[in-house]
């Protein structure tokens, strides 16, 4: 293992008061350092990305005072990924009264986790909850409300309270919306200036401060930077490494991986997300997969035949002769346990030969109950929408007939390594939401990441981000044209390989090895497989790499390669990141640490810690820094869910 990294000096967070865990994020919030608002007009900040984490971010520092340029690759901020998220956001209101409170979520989220987060960021998590529910009202966010006016809630994986907030299935695009408003507010001002169809391709840092970004104009390719005091990165996670994903096709880890190599620290790149209800792949056509909301679980009965081979259609299965195997398995939790529990519980009924549909990789959730209970009415209006995406995709009536599901990548909870304050290695480079690390340990619990990018942005950020720019305003940037012709050497190169491979099969390729080697299950061998495999195909990529057309103009196929190329070089690090950890925990689970009946086995003694990553060379051995954990009011355990 010594030949595939070097050992690093341990890091550690500093920022968390050493005060009692309930009253650490006021103290820093006391302690932090302001800037007064004749101060804050001359100071400048870039936010790229305008998903929930930096909508909220740039609008609420637009609001302070500060002078913000917030950049996207998409047409409009209103078209960031955020906008597909579904089910509903967490909060510890407790309005159903039944035993929620802001310890339980604290707790609930460190055990989702596998005991793989920092005590302190996830309580401050779970305190600002409540206000992120607050404001999104006072924005207008239409959630759903129960007979007697009050906001309604459903339940998640992982918890078995009721505490996720939602509107329909379109928790995301609302809350999106509300976000935009009120940086929409902000533009109009003249205190955000907003760049749409701009992709940021590198970090200017100078003299050890990240002072700015070189971005590429999408409709005509102009390339120039742009400065400022401090720079956010809000551009979400890289789950797109696998090719075929929940994600929208243009989300990319371009942005981080450009900053990582800058010197930010990367963490724990292994801690990916598999969701366990996903519409099955139906061919090697496809670019994407499409999510189905974890809220279907709600009412929603996963089960298979019980003998395999079964190719009956389900109205033809009796009731005697179907395997609720979530039910079976985790009888507290049933159907609502944790992502990466309820994916791997799929992929073992579905490798015993007893999954449905083509190949047999899928498994029923039925709402046949839920239909005699609730009636046709009840059940659309909690899913109408969900079930209507369906059909269009699949052509059968999940009225009528189950849904077909089977896991697929979704969510990244590693990301660049941050302090409590928000704060990267690169002193003036600040990440927000899932492009960091810092909240969801080695699985994420349903409803959470919206939770985690409207705290960052709105609420974190603010107050941390002002500790930093106490210090300003900074010298005056002087030459920065060595980054700017950086990017044009590089887009140069990719231009001028005039292969015969579309960056779409190199991205198709890598994806299928990642999947393979480092997807819901990963093992020593095929671990180094794909550690030999990956770094020939990057070989093989700038070698036949085809990119038609100029940069002088729209390029999408351009636009691919660049991204293409970053997941090149990220995908060995993960792959390297899960050799190294040979423990199984949360979303990594290692063939080789299982408990007798095919569960995640820990090793907290050997890896109770971070792993962030220092980049050292493209093809050279990267530098491990580890952050040890410390656990002194959650006690970690074998997590179970029965």
């Amino acid at each position: 293992m010594s030949t595939v990294f070097v050992e690093g000096t341990p890091i550690s967070e500093t920022r968390a008061p050493d005060v009692p865990l309930e009253q650490r994020w006021e103290r820093r919030r006391f302690t932090a350092r302001l800037v007064n608002p004749a101060n804050r007009r001359r100071l400048s900040i870039i936010v790229v990305g305008t998903g929930l984490a930096g909508a909220s971010a740039a609008a609420t520092l637009a609001e302070l005072g500060y002078q913000v340029r917030s950049f996207c690759y998409q047409d409009s901020p209103r078209r960031a990924h955020s906008i597909a998220a579904q089910g509903g956001i967490n909060a510890a209101k407790n309005y159903r009264g039944d035993g929620d409170s802001v310890h339980r979520l604290f707790y609930d989220t460190v055990k989702g986790g596998d005991f793989r987060a920092r005590e302190s960021n996830v309580h401050r998590l779970a305190e600002l909850s409540v206000r992120i529910i607050d404001q999104a009202v006072a924005q207008g966010v239409p959630f759903a409300r129960e007979y007697g006016g009050l906001l309604d809630t459903r339940s998640f994986g992982g918890a078995q309270v009721s505490r996720t907030f939602y509107a329909r299935g379109q928790t995301g695009q609302q809350l999106l919306l509300g976000a935009y408003q009120a940086m929409a507010r902000q533009i109009h001002l003249g205190r955000i200036a907003t760049h749409p169809r701009t992709e940021m391709l590198d970090l200017v840092v100078v003299d050890g401060r990240a002072r700015g970004v070189v971005v590429r104009n999408l409709v005509t390719g102009e390339i120039s930077t742009h400065v400022a005091d401090a720079v956010v990165l809000a551009t979400g996670g890289y789950g797109n490494a696998f090719h075929l994903s929940t994600n929208a096709k243009g989300c990319n880890a371009t942005a981080i991986w450009r900053a990582h190599r800058r010197g930010a620290l990367f963490a724990n790149p292994c801690f990916t997300q598999i969701h366990p209800t996903c519409i099955p792949v139906s061919g090697g056509h496809q670019s994407k997969l499409t999510l189905m909301s974890e809220s279907l679980r709600n009412d929603g009965r996963v089960w298979v035949p019980v003998a395999a081979g079964d190719t009956r259609p389900p109205s033809q299965i009796p009731e005697a002769e179907r395997d609720y195997f979530l039910e079976r398995r985790y009888p507290a939790f049933g159907n609502l346990v944790p992502r990466d529990i309820a994916s791997r519980a799929v992929k073992s009924v579905c490798d015993a030969g007893r999954g449905v549909g083509p190949g047999g990789l899928g498994v029923y959730l039925d709402f046949a109950d839920a239909l005699e209970r609730l009636g046709r009415d009840g059940v659309e209006s909690r899913y109408g929408n969900l079930f209507a995406m369906y059909e269009r995709i699949t052509g059968d009536d999940p009225y009528r007939v189950p849904m077909r599901i089977y896991p697929a990548v979704h969510y990244t909870m590693g990301g660049l390594w941050v302090d409590y304050d928000l704060h990267s290695t690169i002193p003036g480079l600040f990440v927000i939401g899932e492009a960091n690390f810092s909240d969801h340990g080695a699985n994420r619990l349903g409803a959470s990441a919206l939770m985690q990018g409207l705290a960052d942005g709105y609420f974190v950020l603010p107050t941390t981000i002002g500790d930093y720019l106490a210090d300003g305003p900074f010298p005056a940037v002087g030459d920065v044209s060595g980054a700017q012709a950086e990017v044009e050497d590089r887009i140069a190169r990719l231009l001028a390989v005039d292969g015969d491979r579309s960056a779409e099969d190199f991205h198709r390729e890598l994806g299928a090895v990642l999947w393979e080697h480092c997807g819901m299950s990963r093992n020593e061998t095929g671990l180094r497989k794909a550690l030999e495999l990956i770094p020939a195909l990057r070989v093989e990529f700038w070698s036949r790499l085809r990119v038609p057309g100029s940069g002088a103009a729209l390029n999408q196929s351009l636009e691919k390669a660049g991204r293409v190329a970053d997941f090149l070089e990220l995908a060995e690090l993960m792959c390297l990141d899960a050799l190294h950890r040979t423990e199984s925990c949360g979303g990594h689970f290692r063939e080789e640490s299982q408990t007798a009946d095919g569960e995640a086995r820990r090793d907290d003694a050997a890896f109770s810690y971070v792993a962030a990553w220092e980049f050292t060379g493209v093809g050279r051995p990267p530098v491990l820094h580890r952050e040890a954990l410390s656990f002194d009011h959650v006690t970690p355990s074998q997590r179970s869910y029965s």
